[in-house]
């Protein structure tokens, strides 16, 4: 039987496969010719010290013992061209990961995407980025792989009871993701990557027979006593419409397709309002970030760009980092045109020279009496507004309002900006005026408070720009604990980011697996 150690390396160490056998082999008292195989089971690195060093956990095999690895999940796919039919709405992570497991559970799924593919869509990323015009069906939120395909692809999760994280991680690398994701502590995979995986991932639900349709923005919900049996599509520019039919409905739209959510609501289907998270982006020079977690002048080669996670309280309410991309780049992210909206992403080298968070604090009912003549649409109705004031304190284009981080906490306007990774450029603005008063109170004091947990974060040098404002979904759209199905709509099965029951790439995937075993077991039941 293999047996488990622990070993500690030192960065120039890590990839040395002679000395991690050499010391795998000390650690289970064995010469390191009879170590027969060694299996990496978790590596993560600890930059508390002084010295940073990787702490992997291993199996090591002795004489005579034999590692046997495990099947691929694709090998027991079998074709459904003519099985029971499920639509899944949104191609993101929950819906391709959703349509995946129908796949094995030898149900068809019919993906239907209002975006373009995923080199399509390169067109549209381009033009928000260069020229500031936004397609509403095409953009960094809606699209092939959705938000996460643009978001670095970190992977993450907290979410670890919801379901079968490794699984998750297989199918990526099996779709053609690195196989270190299996193993990372805090595994990603990058935006120069992810599209060939989320590819590969349309490649297998059209081999084993199922549907993908893109640029279908669904339009209506075609029920019959309560029960959904399909819907109808329109295709994005062309104005030609479907009609779709279904044993079953699985919606994963994501957390920005507000027309969704105002369908539902005309439609007479519950939803709920939902608390969410909105603030800024923080970027700062890499180096800077390196030197502060590293406690070095310079990043050596060996390690990663450094990251961090920040979090404190102002008034009873968190203010907390979020989704951090070391290395990485600010894009724009509105979905609609008159909106600034910004996100971060990294590529799989995380080699920028800024690193970008976002900063945000949470929204809760209470904060939003001026908008509760909204209704369930009151968070939503104040997200818009938000990012629809920022946008009119622009040019009408897609460059950023911005400040100094220090002259954002002393709320006066910046002369000028540092450098940016944002390609559309940012703009000195008014930010502690146009941000409702109670969002950058909580961030001026959180952002303070940053200043002085992480030494040197609070510099010149650092930006803040506007709206982070995309954390999670606005609306959550309620299913049955355990049917996973809409309580008013037989067949309604709620999903994902958009339905509010995940939040980022893995936790997302998940609960589209989740959901696709529970249409399986529900159509069982007949």
């Amino acid at each position: 039987m293999p047996q488990l150690v622990e070993l500690v390396l030192l960065p120039q160490e890590r990839e040395n496969q002679s000395l991690i056998r050499q010391k795998a082999a000390k650690q289970a008292n064995l010469r390191p010719d009879q170590v027969a195989h060694i299996e990496i089971l978790k590596s993560s690195l600890d930059a508390r010290s002084r010295q940073a060093v990787f702490r992997l956990r291993v199996e090591v095999y002795g004489p005579g013992e034999v590692f046997v690895p495990e099947p691929a999940i694709l090998d027991g796919f079998k074709p459904v061209t003519d099985k029971k039919k499920v639509i899944v709405v949104g191609a993101g992570p929950a819906g391709y990961f959703a349509a995946l497991e129908l796949l094995e559970l030898g149900i068809k799924p019919i993906v239907l995407d209002r975006g373009n593919d995923v080199q399509l869509r390169r067109r549209d990323l381009r033009a928000i980025q260069q020229f500031g015009e936004v397609n509403p069906d095409s953009n960094y939120c809606f699209g092939e792989g959705g938000a996460g395909t643009y978001s670095d692809g970190k992977l993450y999760t907290r979410s670890v009871k919801r379901g079968n994280v490794y699984k998750s991680l297989k199918l990526l690398v099996e779709h053609g993701a690195k196989s270190d994701i299996l193993t990372e502590a805090h595994p990603h995979i990058g935006s120069n990557k992810l599209p060939g995986v989320v590819q590969n991932i349309r490649q297998t639900i059209l081999q084993y027979g199922g549907e993908v349709h893109f640029a279908h923005r669904v339009v209506d919900f075609i029920l019959r006593d309560q029960q959904i049996i399909g819907v109808r599509t329109e295709h994005a520019g062309a104005g030609a419409s479907a009609e779709i039919l279904a044993d079953a409905v699985i919606l994963a739209t994501g957390h920005s397709a507000r027309d969704i959510y105002r369908l539902l609501h005309k439609k007479g289907i519950l939803i709920e309002p939902k608390p969410f998270a909105l603030g800024v982006r923080v970027e700062h020079p890499q180096p800077l970030i390196d030197s502060i977690q590293y406690k070095q002048s310079q990043r050596s080669d060996e390690l990663p760009a450094a990251s961090y996670s920040l979090v404190c309280q102002v008034g009873g309410r968190g203010v907390f980092s979020f989704c951090m991309c070391p290395g990485g780049l600010i894009v724009p992210s509105a979905t609609a045109p008159g909106e600034i909206v910004v996100n971060g992403m990294s590529m799989s080298r995380r080699d920028s020279p800024f690193a970008n968070s976002g900063m945000v604090t949470s929204v809760e009912p209470e904060d939003l009496a001026p908008w509760a003549k909204h209704g369930v649409f009151s968070a939503m109705e104040f997200q818009a507004e938000v990012e629809q004031r920022l946008f009119a304190a622009g040019d009408g284009s897609q460059k950023g309002p911005a400040l100094r981080l220090p002259d954002f906490i002393a709320g006066k306007l910046s002369a000028d900006l540092p450098k940016t990774s944002y390609i559309p450029g940012l703009f000195p603005a008014p930010l502690y005026e146009l941000l409702p008063a109670f969002i950058y109170k909580r961030l001026r004091e959180g952002l303070a408070d940053f200043g002085r947990q992480m030494r040197g974060f609070y510099t010149q040098e650092a930006n803040v720009v506007a709206t982070e404002s995309r954390t999670s979904a606005p609306v959550r759209i309620p299913r049955e604990a355990e049917s996973l199905m809409h309580p008013q709509i037989t067949g309604l099965f709620p999903c994902g980011e958009g339905a509010g029951y995940a939040g980022g790439i893995i936790s997302a995937a998940m609960d589209g697996q989740n959901v696709a075993r529970a249409v399986e077991r529900w159509l069982e039941r007949g």
